[in-house]
């Protein structure tokens, strides 16, 4: 028995690369799609992208509400939607949960719209919640999520969907001569990128011979900051800052690396170390259980959160032994060839998309909900 045509309406933020990513999936699989947003953005394979209450402020998630169940009823008139997905729980994931349409709803979470935010108040657990049990089916990209969902007792069936790697661009390649390190994190105090330089000065004082450089993508609030320590610290002519830059830049700069720096203080499993890992790298991570997910003695080091003397040793080690750090590379390239290439994780998807949309599973939560 066949399912309906997956049709969705994403509530989901438009200029994010992950959502770009996602909504191209759906359409190359022969699914349809319109975001809705309060990030506007061209999003490839999307019919149509409508931005509602504009802007990075808290309270326009609850007064646009009343908004976003017309526009949802608007869109549902011409465009027909078969799914509602929602990605972020405390924001996109309410808006989809609230939207009322009768269709079965989808939430995506991402990382701290579960690990953190709902530590910050009684209010967004309550959120959470809410949302949560007003989904049909949850995902998430790491098992200590899937722990953290599990603690509101949602009644949708939960299931691990990596965003992944695409390891059709994300390949290993021959490094550049020297010793060029990457990250590619935000530069959001999260991500600790003030950290990675102390580190790398710190690598720099201890082998001054080598010809080192350090690569910055992703960009962030804290540029001027951190462009300022690079100086302080005598290493202005030793870090780029790429800012955030399109997947040939990005995979050139990993392929340049001999090494992957990730230390952020809370983390789902993050898609730059599993792009770094398809791209052959060893990897520098902080102790999360994201990060232990994925990583152990052979694919890298694990780091004490904020320890910066370890981050340096770990280089140091890279720098010191390289036949040990290929050997490493290597592993993780095939680890993620094996179990998160971004093409297996989206076929996943669409099998659960499929799943819910056959007819048995609609008449079933059509039944729950009289």
């Amino acid at each position: 028995m066949s399912s309906q045509p997956v049709r969705i309406l994403f509530f989901a933020d438009a200029s994010s690369v992950h959502t770009r990513r996602w909504v191209a999936a759906v359409a190359e699989r022969g699914g349809r799609a319109v975001v809705i947003t309060r990030e506007p953005g061209e999003v490839p394979g999307a019919e149509e992208v409508i931005a509602i209450a504009p802007g990075k402020d808290k309270l326009g998630w609850f007064s646009a509400l009343p908004k976003v169940r017309a526009v949802a009823r608007d869109v549902a008139q011409r465009f027909e939607p078969t799914l509602v997905h929602g990605h972020y729980v405390t924001s996109y994931g309410m808006w989809a949960a609230a939207c009322g349409l009768r269709v079965p709803k989808v939430l995506t979470a991402w990382g701290s719209d579960i690990l953190v935010t709902p530590r910050e108040s009684r209010l967004m657990r309550l959120i959470v919640n809410w949302s949560l049990h007003h989904a049909d089916l949850i995902t998430a990209d790491s098992m200590d999520m899937l722990d953290a969902i599990a603690r509101y007792h949602p009644g949708a069936p939960c299931h691990q969907i990596l965003w992944g790697a695409d390891t059709d661009k994300f390949v290993p390649a021959e490094p550049a001569p020297g010793f060029e390190v990457v990250s590619l994190r935000t530069w959001e105090p999260n991500y600790n990128i003030d950290l990675i330089l102390k580190a790398f000065s710190a690598f720099v004082a201890q082998r001054p011979q080598v010809q080192a450089r350090l690569h910055l993508l992703g960009g962030g609030l804290l540029k001027d900051t951190l462009l300022a320590q690079a100086e302080q610290l005598g290493l202005a002519d030793r870090v780029e800052f790429h800012g955030r830059v399109g997947d040939a830049a990005m995979v050139q700069a990993i392929q340049r690396s001999r090494v992957s720096v990730s230390i952020p203080t809370s983390d789902a499993t993050s898609v730059s170390v599993l792009e770094s890992m398809a791209c052959g790298l060893p990897i520098i991570a902080s102790d999360l259980p994201a990060n232990r997910q994925w990583l152990d003695q052979r694919g890298g080091f694990i780091v004490p959160l904020g320890d910066v003397s370890a981050v340096t040793q770990a280089l140091l080690t890279v720098y010191d032994a390289p036949d040990q750090a290929r050997q490493m590379g290597a592993f993780n390239h095939q680890r993620i060839e094996r179990e998160a290439s971004r093409r297996g994780q989206m076929d996943a998807m669409w099998r659960l998309y499929q799943k819910l949309l056959l007819p048995r599973n609609v008449k079933v939560r059509e039944k729950a909900r009289a």
